[in-house]
């Protein structure tokens, strides 16, 4: 059990200070593509939000066993069209914290218990959603309302039937369905709006199901549920329903007018906000997000013309951005190893003292370079060789086990490492022996 803590508390451990990053540098990517629209922003928004749930768990994988050469723990030589490298750890910036047990176990049960309401909570909102789904009854269209349907159907390339239907409970337009699409407004909106202002509606609705968003939705809600407690993770979400929001109306804008489109936006919202708004789970409406007053700036704002260079610049700063940002999250990942475990790799009497390889490495006065057999450079064989090494008191490599890796490989590694020579390590002063692993990779440049 105490494996699977280790896992469960390294994914928060990890999640409490890469999502603070990887919203920050979201942030900042968002301000530099607001001048390419608001759907750029929207795709950095769940850019944010998909890297703020899976990041952490990327960290906390054993990348070692991948046997990927990073730059930071890699020493090689390049031999021909061939490269022979060592590995000199499980990576640079990688950190275990010591926790006793039982903080352990009551830190994982904490986790589990709050992962379990946020489970319970989405399944109860789409229970509630299907439950508000059967309360709904048919609409009785006029001619106008049914010719706005077909003409936003057509002009958005929507193929398939929606429903339009009316409810009690809500207060403004909502979408929901996957399979079975349906647009769901209050009761009475039909009679009450002018018609232009119901098309606004209707053009906005169609634009969510025209975007899908009802499905990535819940999507988004599912990848986010086991780093939903985190502050920044419902600052990304709110980011993200905004721009998705803008995103439709430019849609439907684009369209029927810009400035036709706000002022019966604005109509809208006057009518339908004047009572208490009841929020739908998991649906999408035309009001979802608190920004009303920066979509109609945004509608009637006068257009810039952003050049195509500009464009291209800011999208690639911003994907370097991104990317520099999830490579570090995941190069200074943090681990938790319980006190216990600790306590367990502790040498018996007279055994070796166990050293992580990346500290062995500090240790290493002079060392040779494998060579890569012709042979094996011929035949194209290439991987990593793993070795298990005990060193003496003196520094020198006392015994030297292969533990993988391809058999044309080993006898080289093994020449090679047995030559090696390791200031004593020291403990309370005095030289010990100690076991550490060597990785040797065998790479053929293409």
């Amino acid at each position: 059990m105490s494996g699977f803590e280790n896992l469960i508390l390294s994914y928060v451990l990890n999640s409490l200070w890469q999502a603070p990053l990887l919203f920050l540098a979201a942030w900042i990517a968002a301000r530099m593509l607001r001048t390419a629209g608001p759907a750029a922003e929207h795709r950095v928004w769940v850019g944010s939000l998909l890297f703020e749930s899976l990041l952490p768990a990327v960290s906390i994988l054993p990348w070692h066993r991948f046997h990927i050469a990073w730059p930071w723990h890699v020493q090689g030589a390049a031999i021909g069209d061939a490269q022979v490298s060592v590995q000199m750890g499980a990576g640079a910036g990688f950190t275990a914290l010591r926790i006793p047990p039982p903080m352990m176990a009551a830190l994982a049960i904490a986790y589990a218990a709050l992962t379990g309401y946020f489970i319970a909570r989405f399944v109860w909102r789409c229970m509630r959603l299907s439950a508000l789904a059967r309360g709904t009854g048919s609409l009785n269209l006029n001619v106008e309302a049914i010719l706005s349907c077909k003409r936003w159907s057509d002009r958005l390339g929507i193929i398939g039937p929606i429903a339009l239907v009316y409810s009690d409970e809500i207060f403004a337009p909502v979408t929901m369905g996957v399979g079975q699409r349906r647009v769901m407004l209050p009761a009475g909106l039909v009679t009450r709006l002018p018609h232009a202002d119901l098309d606004t509606a209707i053009a906005h609705e169609f634009a969510h199901i025209r975007r899908n968003d009802f499905l990535k939705n819940l999507v988004y809600e599912i990848v986010a549920i086991p780093v939903s407690y985190h502050p920044c993770l419902c600052f990304t979400r709110q980011r993200m329903m905004e721009t998705r929001e803008m995103v439709c109306d430019e849609m439907a804008a684009g369209i029927s007018g810009n400035q036709e489109y706000a002022q019966s936006l604005l109509r809208l919202a006057a009518l339908l906000l004047q009572g208490r708004p009841l929020r739908v789970p998991h649906a999408i409406g035309v009001f979802d997000a608190n920004t009303l007053e920066r979509r109609l700036m945004k509608l009637t704002e006068r257009k810039k013309e952003v050049g195509r260079l500009r464009v291209c610049v800011s999208v690639a700063a911003c994907v370097v951005l991104g990317v520099a940002t999830a490579a570090s999250a995941v190069a200074l990942r943090l681990g938790v190893d319980s006190q216990a475990s600790a306590d367990k790799q502790a040498p018996k009497k007279g055994a070796p003292l166990s050293i992580r390889p990346d500290v062995m490495a500090q240790n290493i006065a002079s060392k040779v370079t494998p060579k890569y057999p012709p042979e094996a450079k011929k035949a194209g064989i290439q991987g990593t060789v793993e070795l298990d090494a005990v060193v003496s008191k003196t520094g020198h490599v006392e015994r030297l086990n292969v533990v993988s890796g391809p058999s044309e490989l080993q006898q080289s590694a093994l020449d090679a490492v047995r030559q090696w020579r390791y200031k004593p390590f020291l403990l309370n002063g005095a030289p010990i022996e100690v076991e550490t692993t060597v990785r040797v990779v065998y790479t053929l440049e293409k």
